[in-house]
């Protein structure tokens, strides 16, 4: 009896662990990959294969020893690990993607889930979306090109997945994460991750908190996901019966000031002190515009059914005590 085709998780970071364990847990045969294994025990059901995506011969042989039916795609390399290696940035995210949709053609996989990131639009927040910042936003492709290398390979990610998708049949549907908070926070990875970090761990230590980290603060309104939701929005999409759309934005819906987002750090923990100074003309992460509105969550919810179970506060509180 031939054994179970298996769900391909690739990367083993805060969402790429998550949606192994929610696959696990459902019943669903499940095969992570990374280049190296993750400190914290596998899950039962879950198989573990080094692997580094940018290695097709290693790729290809993961597809070949374990059976794939499906593929969540979330391997990739975060903007503070670009600013110190935009090469390997760029191999990882945009050679990795391509490298897991070749294979996917190849081995005629079914589904495949692609990660990418609301930063790919950000440069367009110059100019108004109306009310909610869509999915097929406008971009004039020179003046609004992407402002970081990250948001550059993961347009170029989500590009590949709907050309893979139209010219060779691969079933893919891009999730554009919102700024993801999830992980430890004795060592984050992300943006997101050291601006809570800072916020937690200061009120932990009694020391009052200087947020003056261009990349950490933010004027107007950006919004934030639960890595838990984001590992729950690649179930929703890899289950899909049919997602028509392809790009979904993943988010709350709902968008906070640097003063809101500190505010809700503090009902978490009471003793934080923050000391910030004028509130920048720039967006998050040092992105040049500011955020307009929140992003537009509709189609997520229709085609999808998906949407995020938690808050800004229940996301604070939860990563704060697991981390």
């Amino acid at each position: 009896m031939s054994p179970a085709r298996a769900t391909l998780v690739t990367g083993a970071g805060v969402v790429g662990f998550l949606t192994a364990q929610m696959l696990a847990a459902r019943g669903d045969p499940v095969v992570l990959v990374d280049i190296r294994r993750p400190a914290a025990p596998m899950p039962v059901g879950v198989a573990f294969h080094a692997c580094d995506v940018t290695d097709i011969r290693s790729l290809e042989a993961v597809f070949t020893a374990s059976p794939v039916r499906s593929v969540i795609h979330t391997a990739a390399l975060l903007s503070t690990g670009i600013r110190l290696d935009p090469v390997r940035g760029v191999a990882v995210n945009v050679m990795g993607t391509a490298n897991v949709l070749d294979c996917a053609r190849r081995f005629a996989v079914g589904r495949v889930v692609v990660a990418s990131s609301t930063t790919v639009g950000y440069t367009t927040f110059a100019r108004p979306h109306g009310v909610l910042v869509p999915e097929d936003v406008c971009m004039r492709i020179v003046s609004e090109r992407p402002a970081s290398i990250y948001a550059a390979t993961k347009l170029c990610g989500e590009h590949l997945a709907l050309l893979y998708a139209d010219l060779y049949g691969v079933d893919s549907v891009v999730l554009r994460y919102a700024a993801v908070l999830g992980g430890s926070l004795a060592a984050p990875t992300s943006v997101p991750g050291r601006l809570l970090a800072r916020l937690v761990l200061g009120a932990r230590r009694n020391e009052s908190v200087t947020l003056d980290d261009p990349y950490l603060v933010w004027g107007g309104i950006e919004e934030f996901v639960d890595a838990r939701d984001c590992a729950r929005a690649n179930l929703h999409a890899l289950d899909a019966a049919a997602p028509l759309r392809r790009v979904y934005n993943v988010a709350t819906g709902d968008a906070v000031t640097l003063r809101t987002f500190v505010d809700t750090v503090r009902r978490v923990h009471p003793t934080l002190t923050v000391v910030t100074g004028d509130e920048p003309e720039t967006g998050f992460a040092g992105f040049p515009h500011r955020r307009p509105a929140a992003s537009d969550v509709a189609s997520a919810r229709s085609d999808l059914g998906f949407a995020c179970a938690f808050d800004l506060e229940d996301t604070v509180r939860h990563w704060s005590m697991a981390a």
